[in-house]
């Protein structure tokens, strides 16, 4: 994921990331039941998607709380490396995000009340969180003398942009991560943008499959295409990663294979798909490798790499989709700590970033170097801490 956005979905696109700044922060859709239903050969629910949820929430999860600490040898420059990476974890959660609503939508289109049932189901399932935490983040944080003097009080001045899901749109004009606690929730924004326009999209052409599919991978063509257009031209790559346009790709790919999936014997389309989008995407990474070091304008193309690893997510994805039961990917996406990861990652991705960037920004690895002795031990500590401190919050937030 790296189009280095900080500049891979913040990604990482990887690499390169900055010690200091919140490259690419990731998010993670608020979707329902990972469920398939009426004439699917995958009908009903799909256990191994809430296990891709999953892997999700854990690569965002290794992404910050690893992937920003500074290594101090060869052997954490490798970690942090790989664990840069983890970034891509916020284009997997647009692909299945596309991939649920779409078929969500697709299923009830014949629904009179289609767009009531719809929009009361994210409104119950999303808005409660989001702003219960923005209530806190705004307005009883600021009331606590102790945090008088901290970063939070200066979020207020942004709290406009929070409220009305504009926080990427404010990272775009700034072209910098630099939004302490809340810079996380522009992916959240994307998804509620998403969110205004798809369901017209999908009842105006669900009827007719084929033009839904076309229009569909016409609007992911447009939206990576344009993300090279706008690096040529020079606009920051914090916009390019940010702005909604920008990440319809995955989103609407997601939307393709929903739609295209749902037909007998879905599962054997899945797996028809998995070689042909792997090599499209490896094929994309091999360009663009070329154009970055044999050209003068490599550095221009590097969208050329999300689109690849997009393809590439979306081919995990379809092998979650269509693997045998009985396989190595099945048992993995459907193993209980995958899908109890899934489970409760919405709340994970809104907790966690409070901490990792409270870490990165407060010294804390070091801190805990001295009192351990080193420092590998010290980024294991942080890590599992704040994984397992983020777990038990967003447990109590969910139950």
């Amino acid at each position: 994921m790296a189009e280095d956005r900080s500049g891979v979905l913040a990604p990482s696109e990887a690499i390169g990331l900055p010690s200091t700044g919140n490259p690419r922060e990731t998010a993670v859709p608020a979707t329902g039941p990972a469920e398939l239903r009426s004439g699917s050969g995958l009908s009903g629910h799909v256990p191994a998607l809430d296990g891709v949820r999953g892997l999700e929430i854990l690569m965002v999860l290794l992404y910050h709380f690893v992937a920003q600490t500074t290594p101090t040898n060869s052997f954490e420059d490798a970690v942090t490396w790989l664990c840069s990476y983890g970034a891509l974890g916020v284009d997997l959660f647009f692909l299945l995000s596309g991939f649920l609503i779409t078929g969500i939508l697709y299923d009830s289109r014949a629904d009179p009340r289609y767009f009531r049932n719809f929009y009361m189901r994210r409104v119950l399932r999303i808005f409660p969180l989001y702003y219960g935490v923005l209530a806190v983040v705004f307005f009883v944080l600021p009331a606590i003398p102790a945090l008088r003097d901290s970063e939070i009080i200066g979020l207020r001045d942004y709290q406009a942009w929070a409220w009305l899901y504009g926080v990427n749109v404010l990272l775009a004009i700034q072209g910098t991560w630099d939004l302490s606690y809340i810079a996380h929730f522009w992916s959240l924004a994307i998804e509620e943008h998403f969110y205004l326009f798809w369901p017209v999209v999908v009842w105006l052409l669900a009827a007719r499959r084929r033009l839904f599919l076309t229009v569909s991978l016409a609007i992911a063509a447009v939206s990576f295409g344009s993300r090279i257009v706008a690096s040529l031209w020079g606009v920051n790559p914090v916009a390019t990663t940010v702005l909604t346009p920008f990440q319809l790709d995955a989103l609407v790919l997601g939307g393709f294979f929903a739609v295209y999936l749902r037909q007998p014997n879905g599962e054997a389309a899945a797996c028809r798909f998995i070689v042909p989008v792997a090599l499209a995407g490896a094929a994309l990474l091999l360009l663009q490798f070329g154009l970055r070091h044999f050209t003068d304008f490599g550095s221009a193309m590097e969208p050329l790499r999300g689109g690849a690893f997009h393809l590439l997510l979306a081919a995990v994805l379809l092998q979650a989709l269509g693997a045998p039961g009985s396989s190595v990917w099945s048992r993995f996406f459907c193993s209980g700590p995958m899908v109890v990861l899934g489970k409760y990652s919405y709340g994970l991705y809104i907790y966690h970033h409070f901490l990792s960037h409270y870490f990165a920004h407060h010294g804390t690895e070091i801190a805990l170097t001295s009192a351990f002795g080193s420092h590998t031990v010290a980024v294991a500590i942080q890590a599992l801490g704040g994984r397992a401190a983020s777990m038990a919050i967003a447990w109590l937030s969910y139950e």
